[in-house]
Parts: C-alpha cells; structure tokens; sequence
C-alpha cells in the first residue's frame, strides 16, 4: 500500500498518522525503501476496517529499511525534522536507527537489514523501492513474534485478524487487506521456534477473546481465524531443521530476548 503524497520539508505534525503519511512519502518521492509497520502500520493498512475497540493511542513510529538505504534513511528523516540520537546510532545504525521528536516524547524506530526482536524475520523480502505500509501478514508476524504478548499486541492482532481474511495473497477478492498465509507458513515451516511462539500466542489470543467487549458474531469470527491460522500453521510442510529443534522443544531457549531501549 503506497502512502499518499505530501511535500518535503514541513515541520513533525500533531498527527502522528499524518507524520507517517509524509515521511512515507517523502521515501517514495525519493525512491527510499521504507516499510511502515508497528501499530501505526496496522492502523494505516485497515483504515476505516479498524474496529473502534481496538483504536488506541500511538506514540511512535516503527519503519524497516535496507543497509544499502539506512544512510540516506537517516537524512531523509533529520532531514523532515527528527532528531538523530547520534550516540545509538553511530554503535548501532547497522541494524537499527533512532530519531526523538525535538520539543516532544515520540520517536522514530528504524530497523535496517533485519527485523530482530524475540525471532528474525525477513520482512524487506517484500519490501519495494518506495515509501510503504508493510502487508497485513508481516505486520501480524511483527506482533505473533513477541513472547512476552501485551494487551496492546493483542489487540492489534485482533484488529488484523477481525478486519483481514485468511488468504493466499494480500488481498481478498473484495480488494481489501488480507493475510497471506502461505507467507506465515513458509516461514514458520522451517523454524521450529518461530512456529511455537505463533502457537502460543494464537493459543493466548483464544484464551483472551472472554475479555474482548466484542459481540458474539466479532468473537465467533475471531475464534474461526485464529483456529484456521493455527490449523494452517500445524498442517504446512515442516523442513528436517525444524523437525530436528522440535525434539528438543522448550528444553533450550527458542527465542532471542529483545533489546530494551531506554527513552
């Protein structure tokens, strides 16, 4: 999903959501690739499809770019009115780059190369040379990742999984955002550990739909998701790498922990 377009040089917006539309477009203006993902992502990508319940207050902004891009990614951003933090990303840029808002509290998350948080996924394999939203299924891989789930997380994949069909492309039939299994099962298939998170967790958004104010036709659709997702997940090829972990199951620690940043 391209963002719409917006001219250069304006000061950081009120609107978060506005912010991320400029710099999204600034990135494709500059044919950068930036893929938008995190909250705000999810937000973007459905739109009017959010359900009111699960709208929430977001305070930053989380991108994916490539090394090749992540210099001119640090301009681009400084550039539109971020502050560098010059010290984290001169250790760090590599692989990951951070910007604060001047006069204010938000900030700017830039992961280059990788996305790495609790598993490794390759989400610039579909990442193009522009200013993007990231597809629904790694935007809900990005949340499925997390072991530690927050209220928050979930409810982000509840919005993903009430508003987006189960599909194997990114989009339904009817033109709106849909989840790409196959994308999800393709790597899950040949990483035991990512596959057990992801089972624990659809087993933990299960568990939690009691709590959801949600009507009984929301939860019911919920529930068929996140039992096809989870169906999908065991009935997919597994690789002889992912056979092999799966004999030493939770014995050895299948997930990485992630790096706390202080604010």
């Amino acid at each position: 999903m391209r963002a719409t377009s917006s001219s250069p040089g304006e000061s950081i917006g009120a609107s978060l959501e506005q912010e991320a539309r400029r710099l999204l477009a600034a990135a494709d203006a500059s044919s950068l690739p930036l893929g938008l993902l995190g909250g705000m992502g999810i937000h973007l990508l459905l739109g009017e499809r959010l359900d009111p319940h699960f709208r929430r207050e977001i305070g930053d902004l989380d991108f994916i770019t490539t090394r090749r891009a992540g210099p001119a990614v640090e301009t681009l951003l400084a550039t539109h009115g971020w502050q560098p933090a010059r010290r984290f990303n001169a250790v760090n840029g590599a692989r990951r780059l951070l910007f604060e808002e001047p006069a204010g509290a938000r900030r700017v998350d830039v992961f280059v190369g990788h996305f790495e948080m609790c598993h490794r996924l390759p989400l610039l394999e579909r990442l193009q040379d522009r200013g993007e939203i990231l597809p629904a299924a790694e935007l809900a891989l990005t949340k499925l990742q997390i072991v530690a789930l927050n209220a928050k997380d979930r409810g982000d994949l509840y919005a993903l999984l009430l508003a987006c069909e189960l599909s194997d492309r990114d989009r339904a039939s009817s033109g709106n955002p849909a989840i790409d299994v196959r994308r999800i099962t393709a790597l899950t298939g040949t990483d035991w550990g990512l596959h057990h998170t992801l089972e624990l967790n659809l087993a933990r958004l299960r568990d939690g739909l009691t709590e959801t104010a949600l009507q009984p036709a929301s939860r019911e659709l919920l529930q068929e998701r996140i039992a096809a997702l989870g169906g999908a997940l065991e009935q997919a090829p597994k690789s002889r790498a992912w056979r092999l972990r799966a004999r030493v199951g939770e014995r050895r620690r299948w997930f990485e922990e992630p790096e706390e940043i202080a604010r």
